[in-house]
């Protein structure tokens, strides 16, 4: 007798699972409706879609390890939306504000921000699958992430809003942005990753009165506000250096200390 083959039912995704994939698809949509934005010249509206992207970006990925929800799908798909919204939307926003009057070198500069934010969505990607990597290690990104250095490079598109087009429209101005920019994200400099970031009992209250605080700041005054956590932001890097290079000592003396036993043990053992 022929054996009859059952097929087995596809059980359903739960919708728990999919819904750090779906934000991630907000985000990619926001990305994109930013280079419409810029395309019409509405540089506002364009840095808040950019904004909005950057929010729902660090949304996704802590809200997928609180539902246990992570795959590798949604690491691919996290990583291309990455790309569109930080690596490609801000290059043609700054060069149809600014870098297009510089000609084929403000193409040029662009390009190269686009390119070193692929580099450091490729080895970001790459350091997940490292298994050396020590664990301490973990709170920090190795470079500027890309969210942040879509931030940092339209920080003068935003400081226009406030202060004019005068200076800070200018290519020279630009142009030195996406140059450093790009650099920080293909460096190896340690910035907080927020991670596994806890909050003490005692400041639970004082964190939630911050944020509401932040919101309504936004709401009033959202150019300052935003000029505001970008410069706490790059204050910020050289604290993550020092703080990096203090945990890493540390393991060093450990390791350094165990070798010693070990090799005492060793020692006494042949002796």
């Amino acid at each position: 007798m022929a054996r009859i083959r059952r097929r087995r039912r596809l059980k359903g995704l739960p919708f728990n699972r999919m819904i750090p994939n779906i934000l991630t698809m907000l985000a990619l949509s926001a990305g994109m409706t930013a280079v419409r934005f810029g395309l019409q010249d509405q540089w506002k509206p364009a840095v808040v879609a950019i904004t909005a992207a950057a929010i729902l970006d660090a949304l996704d990925g802590r809200i997928a390890r609180m539902l246990k929800g992570t795959s590798k799908f949604g690491a691919e798909l996290d990583s291309l939306s990455d790309f569109i919204c930080f690596g490609v939307a801000p290059s043609v926003m700054l060069y149809l504000w600014s870098m297009k009057d510089a000609g084929n070198f403000g193409w040029v500069l662009v390009l190269l921000f686009s390119v070193c934010c692929a580099l450091r969505l490729a080895r970001f990607n790459t350091a997940l699958e490292e298994p050396d990597r020590p664990s301490w290690a973990h709170n920090y990104f190795s470079g500027v992430p890309a969210p942040a250095g879509a931030g940092l490079v339209l920080l003068p598109m935003i400081l226009s809003f406030q202060a004019g087009d005068a200076f800070f429209r200018e290519p020279a101005v630009v142009g030195a942005f996406l140059i450093v920019v790009s650099g920080l994200l293909v460096s190896r400099i340690p910035t907080y990753a927020f991670k596994s970031f806890r909050v003490p009992h005692q400041w639970v209250l004082p964190t939630m009165l911050f944020v509401g605080l932040l919101v309504a700041s936004i709401v009033g005054a959202p150019w300052a506000t935003l000029t505001a956590v970008i410069f706490v932001y790059i204050i910020g890097i050289p604290f993550a250096v020092r703080s990096y290079r203090g945990l890493q000592t540390k393991a060093e003396a450990l390791l350094d200390r165990d070798d010693g036993e070990k090799d005492d043990d060793g020692e006494a053992a042949g002796g």
